[in-house]
């Protein structure tokens, strides 16, 4: 990046923090700490929940994701505006009127301590994990653009955070939010509009979205029914909009944003905000990629795109091998160029016969492409077993640092860099919050003081910190970040939502059903997930109905016993 680039990187980055933590002075309990004194108006509560759930990782793999795998993932995210609608409804006056700091103290009063610990206990593993993966985006963007070791960029980007989020509790995170949101939005506008500016003269958006469309990018929808498929449009509306109700109806870095809405009326327009705005934002940020593939049509892309990877094997012993593989890359994109521009022509004339063909001609050239990369690949895992292989990461971050102007790179990456202060500091802050109130003042501290408590949340909030940096540093082993996490979180908030289910709306079932039917169906998800049975999105329908039917099974067994003659 250039001095002017820094510049504005530094400058924003300083902007939001300072107004965070300006916003968060007088911080005197764990209300104001954990809850911001519950004060927030509904825009402020909406822009909060999409900042949280759009972290770093949406900005960075979601670009990446729809280049390599077109726009199907967009079908994730249908289930969401129905969950929005159902928690307005249902969870949300329930939370406000029993004035809980976390979703987890109503289970006990609902069925036993024992099943709000074991509940909280399983969104603590889900989303200390989760988290650490949040860090670990930012870090790639300092790694690429100073070129050094990851390892070194996670350690700085999460201790920058968590010392942040250690002062300012949840108001500095909800305050710098609304402003992160504002700025994000401005530019996803305007990253999108400079991909269609540098495409050639000749192609426009809807030119750009057919050469992308026939190159099968442009997958949107489908309507398919298959177990196997991760994204459809049933699996996205059934199986997400249990994800979504789990994530935003159980979850503390979720409730706890919308906990901080001054009334009822305010919480529920938040959410409903969130639920009419994030369909439309995630589209946008898929065609922004499907963009960036377009683009890549007709100029040569990296052979790699981590360039601190590709660097290493540059400079190693296998340094020839790698120039041989550039050369024949290149060959291939030449190729590929020809049959592009004869796919522009046929499009003019509605060629479908011209058409076809190009298409099985540019599906050969992708697939020599791929072997090369795999070539390439191997290489790097001779040169060094610890190598990070997997560059759908960095696609969007190569994309931008290449070829967008001055200053305005600083600007991007800024964005990504608050998008992931935000859901890290959110994530970590609820981390801190349950460990408080559902762990450490109900069963080690019962008789503190609100200064005692709001020194054990700052001291919770580190411990919290260093164990997601910790897990950050492995997190380059998982892949696509963006399907990484949302299969994590799959995996455990069936469960989480199926206890809550059931304490909603099921009141003959007892404590002791319920915990030993979220125990079974958490090891049965886990199994299921283990051994591939399924997409992970329908595990979310599992869990939830696994711990439903469960319960109402050894809650009649209990029943049972209990009427037989002695």
């Amino acid at each position: 990046m250039s001095t002017t680039d820094w510049i504005v990187l530094f400058c924003t980055l300083l902007l939001i923090v300072s107004y965070g933590i300006y916003k968060s002075k007088g911080i005197r309990n764990i209300d104001g700490y954990l809850l911001g004194n519950k004060s927030l108006p509904w825009y402020h509560v909406g822009l909060s929940v999409m900042a949280t759930q759009a972290s770093a990782i949406t900005f960075l793999s979601a670009p990446g994701l729809a280049y390599s795998s077109g726009m199907s993932f967009v079908q994730f995210y249908f289930g969401l505006p129905i969950a929005m609608i159902v928690l307005s409804i249902s969870f949300v006056p329930i939370f406000h009127r029993l004035r809980v700091f976390t979703a987890y103290e109503f289970l006990e009063k609902r069925f036993d301590v024992r099943t709000r610990a074991f509940t909280a206990f399983l969104f603590l593993i889900q989303r200390g994990l989760s988290t650490g993966i949040t860090i670990y985006a930012p870090s790639i963007i300092l790694s690429s653009i100073l070129q050094i070791n990851v390892v070194y960029t996670t350690l700085f980007i999460g201790t920058l955070v968590v010392l942040y989020t250690v002062y300012g509790g949840t108001k500095a995170v909800s305050y710098t939010q609304l402003l992160q949101m504002a700025i994000i939005f401005g530019g996803l506008v305007t990253a999108g509009v400079l991909v269609v500016y540098m495409l050639p003269q000749d192609i426009g958006l809807v030119k750009a979205l057919h050469i992308a469309g026939k190159s099968g990018k442009a997958n949107a929808i489908d309507l398919s029914f298959d177990w196997n498929n991760q994204y459809t449009l049933w699996s996205g509306l059934i199986g997400g909009f249990f994800l979504q109700l789990s994530y935003f109806g159980t979850d503390q870095s979720q409730v706890g944003r919308y906990l901080t809405g001054s009334s009822i009326r305010d919480s529920r327009i938040g959410l409903l905000m969130n639920g009419l705005l994030k369909v439309p934002m995630q589209f946008s940020i898929l065609l922004i990629g499907i963009l960036v593939f377009a683009f890549y049509q007709y100029n040569n892309p990296p052979i790699f795109f981590n360039k601190y990877e590709l660097h290493k094997i540059e400079q190693s012993s296998y340094a020839a091998q790698v120039e041989e593989l550039k050369a024949e890359h290149q060959q291939v994109f030449n190729k590929k160029q020809e049959q592009i521009h004869r796919l522009t022509a046929a499009l003019d004339r509605e060629d479908e016969a011209v058409i076809s063909d190009v298409r099985i001609q540019l599906k050969d050239a992708d697939a020599r492409a791929k072997e090369i990369r795999g070539d390439l690949v191997a290489l790097m895992q001779k040169n060094d077993a610890l190598a990070d292989t997997n560059d759908n990461n960095y696609i969007f971050l190569t994309f931008v640092t290449e070829n967008f102007p001055r200053g305005l790179i600083g600007l991007l990456v800024a964005i990504v860099f608050m998008a992931s202060m935000g859901a890290t500091a959110s994530a970590i802050n609820s981390l801190a919050s349950t460990t408080v109130i559902d762990i450490y003042k109900r069963f080690v501290s019962k008789t503190g003081t609100e200064r005692g408590y709001l020194s054990a949340s700052r001291a919770f909030t580190l411990v919290w910190g260093v164990f997601c940096v910790a897990i950050a540093l492995y997190a380059s082993k998982l892949g696509n970040l963006l399907e990484a996490v949302n299969i994590l979180g799959s995996l455990f908030y069936g469960t989480i939502l199926g206890i809550f289910i059931v304490a909603f709306y099921i009141k003959r079932a007892g404590g002791r059903a319920v915990l030993a039917a979220a125990i079974v169906t958490e090891i049965m998800v886990v199994s299921l997930w283990w051994f591939d049975v399924m997409a992970f999105l329908w595990l979310n329908l599992v869990g939830c109905l696994g711990v439903v039917l469960f319960a109402l099974l050894f809650q009649g067994r209990r029943s049972n016993r209990a009427v037989q003659p002695g």
